[in-house]
């Protein structure tokens, strides 16, 4: 009798659901939750074999059903009429004889954790939406900004550029004249939270020193001879709650060093015959293409000013040392200017060849400038390497004897289509091994595998890297 009631104890108070059947399936004992969970109450279920509740899909599927004929303990997950997700434990109960004389199974209801689970997979699926948004958002505004991406060092600093751009920090653009430090900046203005205000370019160094206090500082009414008598806010107003970005700051004057470093401390600007201060909040950013720790040893650049811009410091590295970005590059600019001026011009590949291979001693600028200059100039719409300024003799004519030009000879030489496609898969191959440093770089670039590329160079007799 008190093993009868212990047992009943434990049906009834146990916070799990048990349903307790002998060996023929015949359900005897259940705790009263089971109408919570399966949605019928233990008068129903009491009697009847688990056989009849599992076509009933009362349980769907009956683990005791299952315990029955595995001779095993059964575990199974259960959805029922009611839309509960529970999983469900089944224990045989053998005599002496090996045979089961009853089935004890206990379900926890998990329809709470199904939910926060699929709340939570549809959570991250929505944020690798998102992030993909982001991602291609950031793309679209370097594609606008005209910032081209493919090479590593420059994905890295496209990265960086984001990352600060959320940010309030002051930041050193860094790199040789052309390299694209103006672009840069820009785009860190358009990815941070002054978008929607001014942003304002200074050249430091196109702005006469007679003039620049009076430029960055504005002045008062009649404040000095042939001023208007309005007056006129000078550039650190105007870049109140935008951004300030100062080309070229190792021209600044020392003296102008001085002013510059006290309104970035104070935040204050006076103008030139005012006596009032006002409060201005801009961000700075700041590019040279100098060596300023090198001017500020030579005492030609002040140290605390120095360490004011040189909060983010971020290299844009010179053409020549990102070669992967110069084929991109040039189709942009040569794009941009056939639109432009309404014509259809086209690189020969020999031509891209030896764009690739040229230094570039006036960086991006010198690469827009040329193809400007080649869409205009050149007579046909095809663009050959001896369309090149510094193209050598035998570069120029290189076109004329190397495999580069089978694209538009294919006719003449009377091949075959098989030989022709074979000289097109070998042309890309060697411009995709002249272009890009590493086999896994060129099946990128050319849209098959790394195995594939490897065969084919061999195949090819194309040196692999």
């Amino acid at each position: 009798m008190f093993t009868e009631m212990e047992l009943e104890a434990i049906v009834r108070f146990s916070h799990d659901n048990i349903v307790i059947a002998d060996g023929e399936g015949t359900v005897l004992r259940v705790s009263p939750n089971c109408t919570d969970i399966y949605g019928k109450e233990p008068s129903y279920l009491i009697g009847k074999t688990v056989f009849q509740l599992e076509k009933e899909r009362i349980f769907a599927p009956s683990v005791t059903v299952r315990v029955l004929k595995d001779k095993k303990e059964t575990q199974v997950m259960q959805k029922t009429k009611n839309g509960r997700i529970v999983m469900a434990t089944g224990i045989p109960i053998y005599d002496d004889n090996r045979n089961i004389v009853r089935v004890i199974s206990f379900s926890h209801d998990l329809t709470e954790l199904e939910r926060l689970k699929n709340d939570y997979e549809a959570l991250q699926a929505k944020m690798e939406r998102y992030e993909t948004e982001i991602e291609e958002l950031k793309e679209k505004v370097a594609k606008d900004q005209h910032i081209v991406v493919k090479s590593p060092n420059m994905e890295k600093i496209w990265k960086l550029v984001n990352r600060v751009a959320r940010s309030d920090a002051t930041v050193l653009f860094l790199g040789e004249s052309g390299v694209g430090k103006n672009v840069f900046a820009r785009a860190l203005h358009d990815g941070s939270t002054r978008r929607e205000e001014r942003f304002i370019e200074v050249n430091c160094g196109a702005v006469p020193k007679n003039l620049f206090e009076s430029e960055m500082f504005g002045y008062e009414g009649g404040a000095f001879t042939g001023a208007d008598k309005r007056g006129k806010p000078g550039i650190f107003e105007m870049a109140d709650k935008g951004t300030l970005f100062l080309d070229e700051i190792a021209e600044l004057p020392l003296d102008m060093q001085v002013k510059l470093l006290q309104v970035l401390q104070e935040r204050k600007v006076t103008r030139i015959g005012g006596r009032e201060a006002k409060p201005v909040d801009f961000r700075l950013v700041a590019a040279t293409n100098q060596d300023l720790e090198s001017l500020v040893k030579q005492k030609k650049f002040r140290q605390d000013l120095f360490y004011r811009l040189n909060v983010v410091p971020i290299a844009i590295p010179p053409l020549r040392e990102r070669k992967e970005d110069i084929y991109q590059l040039a189709h942009y600019y040569l794009s941009k200017f056939n639109e432009k001026y309404n014509m259809h011009k086209m690189l020969h590949t020999a031509t891209v060849d030896a764009l690739i291979h040229y230094d570039w001693p006036g960086n991006v600028r010198e690469l827009e400038n040329l193809m400007e200059r080649l869409v205009i100039t050149s007579e046909r719409n095809t663009i050959y390497p001896h369309h090149l300024p510094f193209a050598t003799r035998e570069e120029a004519g290189d076109y004329e004897k190397h495999d580069w030009s089978v694209l538009e000879t294919f006719e003449h030489r009377g091949l075959t289509l098989q030989e022709a496609l074979r000289e097109v898969e070998k042309n890309w191959l060697t411009r995709a091994y002249r272009q890009y440093k590493t086999t896994y770089e060129m099946a990128q670039y050319l849209g098959v595998s790394q195995s594939t590329v490897v065969r084919r160079l061999k195949k090819y007799g194309i040196n692999s890297k």
